[in-house]
């Protein structure tokens, strides 16, 4: 071999690989090996400064639409349709497995409304959701919805539960009634739109600044963190996550020391079926998330 030739490689194999320098490189080099279709926004609550990949999309939200039904319930009150201390009685009809408590608890318990909803979201109780939409309908949460100027965010049927609990579909809206909406199960949404529902409960636009300030200390409280909060250590999460068999997804707000971002993040056509907190889409998420935590909060 030409020495000249050889003192090229030398020198070339102590040059370090370049990296993505750009925030656009970063995710999409993020996800260059995910075999599913990922849907995202991002935006930085204080500047202003936002990152989109296909962020109108319309995606199922799962479980990611018990917020704005969680928004809904905090309007009905407010306006005296409700109250918080009012109860609700645990039947059959409404029981479903899947994530949640209230499938364990025995029919005929009474509830008040604000534990159902505490529940709902904490937890992500399913039995607890269609608790909620029997009492509030599906369609009160729509108009609620178009309220806030949010026409591709839908509540479109109770949850049906999963495997050998799994129930004849129910207590649909009239958008879900819709064929084309058939697809999306319970709800539907694109990323851009539920952080703008985020942004629209930061800053206290949604209800009223106090409602507004207890959905966000809710989502704070919100047990599965395998998505966005997954790596944010100490730093306050306020956010509200979904999954399916083959989806995962995550919205919420990371109340970062440089920069409150909201994010909101669907990871979809997963190729494997898995439960476990390492699923390949929930992996994907919390990689994504720091990527646009660091780069958006500055």
């Amino acid at each position: 071999m030409p020495k000249l030739i050889a003192a090229l490689l030398a020198t070339a194999a102590l040059v370090p690989a370049q990296t993505p320098d750009t925030l656009d490189q970063k995710i999409r080099a993020a996800i260059a090996q995910f075999p599913g279709r990922v849907y995202l926004y991002a935006k930085n609550l204080d500047t202003g400064q936002s990152y989109a990949l296909n962020p109108d999309e319309r995606v199922q939200t799962a479980s990611t639409i018990k917020l704005p039904i969680m928004a809904a319930v905090f309007a009905a009150v407010d306006a005296g349709k409700a109250k918080w201390t009012e109860e609700l009685t645990l039947t059959q009809d409404e029981r479903v497995s899947g994530s949640g408590i209230l499938g364990e608890i025995s029919n005929g318990v009474r509830l008040p409304i604000r534990d159902i909803v505490h529940v709902m979201i904490v937890v992500s109780d399913n039995t607890a959701t269609n608790m909620i939409i029997q009492r509030f309908t599906a369609d009160m949460v729509n108009a609620e919805l178009d309220k806030l100027g949010l026409p591709k965010t839908r509540s479109l049927r109770k949850v049906r539960g999963d495997g050998n609990d799994l129930k004849p579909p129910s207590g649909f809206s009239a958008a879900g009634r819709l064929p084309e909406n058939q697809k999306f199960g319970i709800g539907v949404s694109t990323p851009h739109e539920m952080v703008t529902l985020l942004e629209k409960i930061h800053r206290g636009e949604v209800v009223n600044p106090a409602a507004s300030k207890e959905m966000i200390e809710i989502l704070k409280r919100q047990q599965y963190r395998e998505g966005i909060a997954r790596h944010m250590g100490e730093i306050p999460v306020a956010s509200k996550s979904g999954a399916l068999d083959h989806l995962r997804s995550d919205v919420g707000i990371v109340y970062s020391p440089h920069g409150k971002i909201a994010i909101a993040i669907t990871c979809d056509d997963i190729p494997n079926v898995d439960y476990n907190v390492d699923n390949e889409g929930s992996v994907l998420i919390s990689r994504l998330s720091d990527i646009l935590v660091d780069s958006l909060a500055k």
